[in-house]
């Protein structure tokens, strides 16, 4: 209990700041109107590509014998590019509607 009780003390501008930007993000997104949800988080999910590079670095800098931390970088890459490619998928399906046939 003292280790998380020092841990949050250490921690607690973070911790604030991370509440903060949840709340934020509600109030942003709450205000969206239903016809922009779909194009919105296609471009969030395109985004994803911070964290497929942020794995690789990650990935790089760890020792060969750590199999848990690659299998978890793995991982982080593989969804991190179905995010991206998924996406690109939906803004494309998008676009096509929007096309004059």
């Amino acid at each position: 209990m003292e280790s998380i009780l020092a841990f949050i003390a250490e921690h607690e501008l973070m911790i604030y700041f991370i509440i903060l930007s949840v709340f934020v993000g509600i109030e942003v997104i709450g205000k969206v109107p239903t016809v922009l949800h779909t194009p919105l988080m296609s471009g969030a999910n395109a985004i994803h590509g911070v964290v497929i590079v942020g794995a690789i670095i990650v990935m790089l800098n760890t020792e060969p014998d750590n199999y848990a931390l690659l299998g978890l970088g793995f991982l982080a890459v593989l969804l991190g590019t179905l995010n991206v490619v998924g996406g690109f998928v939906v803004t494309d399906r998008m676009l096509e509607m929007f096309k004059k046939k």
